[in-house]
This record gives C-alpha cells, structure tokens and sequence, in this order.
C-alpha cells in the first residue's frame, strides 16, 4: 500500500476486484451537461427525451462510465493510479435515479512497468450498462525505495 492507502502495483494479483456505487441524481445529469458542454436534450429535455427511442432522459455515457474512475480511484488500485487508457461500450440507458455499480477486475500486471489491465463493469439492477477495459499506472513500492535510496545516496554526497 501507498501512503494514500491505494494498492502499489506489487500488490495486485490477477482476479482482484472491487466496487463503487453511485446513484446518479437530476443534478448529476445538469451539473454533467454544465461541465462537459454536453446539452443533448435526450439528457436535459423530457418532453423532447419522450419522443426518442429510450422513452425519457437517460443521464450522459461518460457520466455513468465515471463510475467506473471512481472505482480505480478510490478502491482499485486506488489512490495514486492514473489512467492510461480506457475502451468501453454502451449497453443500455441509464436514468435519472439508477444506481450504477462499477467493477473492476484486474486482468494482467506488469511489475516492471507498474501498469495493470482491468475488466471494468456498469451495472444497474444487474443489467450490463458498460463494459470495457482499463490500463492504469499505480505507484510501486520498488520504485519508492530506489528513490529514497538515491535521495539518501545524494544527501551523502554533499
């Protein structure tokens, strides 16, 4: 574990998973269509959402797929991880009111590089929203250790 409590690349192991749920609210979706300039008025409109195909406001894509960040932000691997990729598809809507629930899984590790796959989920009610797949970078307890070698190495040498 990093300082921050997010999992060191050195810790992950194929199989890992964790989860993060979110309700997504009506200030969610307006506060999302604020920051991201994304007004479609299948998001912001119901009368004009009700004559589409979904019925009613769905919230945004990469609102409910934010879920997912939060998921590898805040539990795996956590605090420290940056994104270096994400590839994702949208299965079906997301209202006003679900809750999403994001998984990830960790799929592959590679040490040397401190980077790691993920299998990364949506669900509402066990439905299938979003799916795709992560690469992330987390912090390495190796890498911290050689840095704390060196800065010691180089105090020494003043």
């Amino acid at each position: 574990m990093n300082e921050q409590f997010g999992h060191d690349i050195e810790d992950l192991h194929v199989g890992m998973s964790a989860s993060f749920a979110k309700t997504i609210t009506e200030a969610d979706i307006v506060l999302f269509a604020g920051v991201s300039g994304d007004n479609n008025a299948v998001h912001t409109n119901e009368e004009f959402a009700a004559t589409t195909p979904f019925g009613g406001r769905i919230a945004h894509g990469f609102l409910t797929a934010s879920v997912i960040s939060a998921a590898v932000a805040n539990r795996l691997p956590g605090p420290g991880t940056v994104y270096l990729g994400q590839q994702m598809r949208f299965l079906a809507p997301v209202r006003p009111g679900d809750t999403v629930k994001a998984t990830v899984t960790v799929k592959s590790v590679n040490t040397e590089k401190a980077r790691a796959v993920l299998e990364t989920v949506c669900r509402v009610r066990e439905v299938v929203v979003v799916d795709g797949e992560a690469t992330v970078m987390t912090t390495s307890s190796a890498r911290r250790a050689k840095a704390a070698a060196d800065a010691a190495a180089a105090q020494q040498q003043q």
